[in-house]
């Protein structure tokens, strides 16, 4: 079903119901489809650490080094 937006405005509560039910409903402005009406997927839960133990970070990373600050700061510094 293809509704328009001012239509849908005031018909939200029973196009949620059609799409629920499983109909296709589709919001267009000047009848140009713009949206569709889904059913909300959850995502899972985020995993954290999924790289632990597979990135190796070197002490040293934080550390200056002359010539990356030669690059930026010429070699006045």
């Amino acid at each position: 079903m293809i509704i328009n937006v001012s239509e849908a405005k005031a018909k939200l509560s029973q196009l949620i119901d059609m799409v629920y039910h499983g109909e296709k409903v589709v919001i267009a402005k000047n009848n140009l489809p713009i949206v569709d009406l889904v059913i909300h997927q959850p995502t899972g839960k985020r995993k954290l650490g999924l790289l632990d133990g597979m990135v190796d970070i070197p002490d040293d990373l934080m550390e200056e080094n002359d010539n990356i600050n030669a690059m930026f700061y010429g070699n006045d510094k």
